[in-house]
């Protein structure tokens, strides 16, 4: 191996993620996560190794290398991977080629044009309608028919280490007659994940789950901040508004969705049959074990929830084509949120709106403090990794702290 992997590493030959990163004297550019270090492509390409554009590897954005195409990006990790194997390969004796990742900063991954929230874990779904509507009618009529989702705000989708303000807004408290005005003390965080759209269609075409995978270019951890003393008195009759359009946050590196192959599974079985274009064949759910750590100002860190992606009811290819039948045109680097991902334990609810039910269940941390829902000064990070026997491929982290509102 041509450079050290630590055990257990995130980031390892199975995994090849792309992201943009700079340092004191690289400008943001494109590089890929292996072990602690990241390597440079724009270095690389100096080796004259590809057959493509190289200018699109010192862009800020993956946006025009994931245009190049699945065929050539894929044989670009396919090369890395070869090369790191070999220790007589174009890379050995190249130090000048790596960079180590505590040296280096990390940056939005692409430019988001337009970004879409799902909600499609059946758990999550029929906890918020218990707390919310009715406990005995959880699920609204439509839910098991259609892959439900909303139109979010792209412009507010930040880095990991991209600090956040508490956001405000009307609520109503219980037992008033009138609305307030401040910030929301229900602040939250969503365990989700987000995939980015790797091709573009044109308006009036639709993608079918047949053709989805080749839409969906890599994944990211996502984590949809709510604010949901907000989102009670907004959500109805149009749902999410400025609960959810303040702040999201992304892990930087982005999984290539072909990392993932030997952690496919089947998912939940839908009934009723859905209908003829959200039908698909064969396992396309997937096996990644994820989990949130709250840290205070000054505090200890606890992880408060472990969750895993392969609980979805819809999987993204249902979401793809569902966000598409009318239609609707895509673009690259559109990125289509999970929606919460909550298993059916306690610990595995992916929301403080969970975890402590709506508030009545204190979350005790390890530094003997509780939280409700999150705090000023807290940090939350989002983890995930998926593992199969000696394979392992991760996704770092995606790290957040919040600041009081302005």
């Amino acid at each position: 191996m041509i450079i050290d992997i630590p055990e257990n590493s995130d980031f390892s030959i199975h995994n090849i993620p792309f992201g943009i990163f700079s340092t004191q004297d690289r400008s943001p550019r494109i590089g890929v996560a292996i072990g602690a270090h990241i390597l440079d492509l724009a270095a690389v390409a100096e080796l004259d190794v590809f057959d493509f554009n190289i200018a699109l590897l010192e862009k800020d954005t993956l946006n025009d290398f994931i245009s190049l195409g699945k065929e050539i990006t894929t044989r670009v990790r396919k090369k890395i991977q070869y090369w790191l194997k070999d220790d007589e390969s174009v890379l050995a004796g190249k130090p000048e080629l790596f960079v180590k990742q505590s040296e280096a900063q990390m940056h939005m991954p692409v430019s988001i044009g337009d970004y879409t929230d799902f909600y499609s874990s059946m758990e999550h779904a029929t906890n918020v309608g218990k707390m919310f509507r009715d406990p005995e009618n959880a699920l609204l009529p439509n839910w098991k028919h259609i892959p439900v989702g909303y139109h979010g705000r792209a412009s507010s989708i930040v880095v990991s280490g991209v600090p956040i303000h508490r956001p405000k807004g009307q609520t109503m408290p219980k037992g008033t007659e009138t609305p307030v005005f401040g910030p929301t003390k229900r602040l939250d965080f969503e365990l989700e994940m987000g995939f980015i759209c790797g091709k573009e269609t044109s308006m009036g075409e639709s993608i079918s789950t047949k053709e989805a995978e080749d839409y969906i270019f890599g994944l990211v951890l996502f984590n949809d901040w709510s604010a949901r003393d907000i989102q009670k008195w907004e959500y109805v009759p149009l749902g999410p508004f400025l609960a959810k359009n303040f702040a999201s946050s992304i892990s930087p590196w982005v999984v290539p969705l072909e990392a993932l192959e030997p952690f496919k599974l089947a998912g939940p079985k839908q009934e009723p049959e859905v209908l003829p274009y959200l039908q698909f064949e064969g396992n396309k759910n997937y096996d990644i074990n994820l989990e949130v750590i709250i840290t205070p100002e000054k505090g200890e860190k606890t992880t408060v929830c472990f969750s895993n992606f392969k609980h979805m009811y819809w999987n993204m290819l249902q979401q793809l084509a569902h966000h598409t039948v009318n239609g609707c045109n895509i673009n690259i680097g559109d990125i289509m949120a999970s929606g919460t991902i909550s298993g059916m334990e306690e610990n595995s609810f992916g929301s403080m709106l969970e975890l402590s039910w709506g508030g009545t269940k204190p979350i005790k941390l390890n530094d003997g403090s509780e939280r409700k829902f999150i705090e000023d000064g807290d940090t939350v990070t989002l983890k995930g990794y998926a593992k199969k026997d000696d394979i392992r491929v991760g996704f770092g982290e995606v790290t957040t702290k919040v600041l009081p509102a302005k």
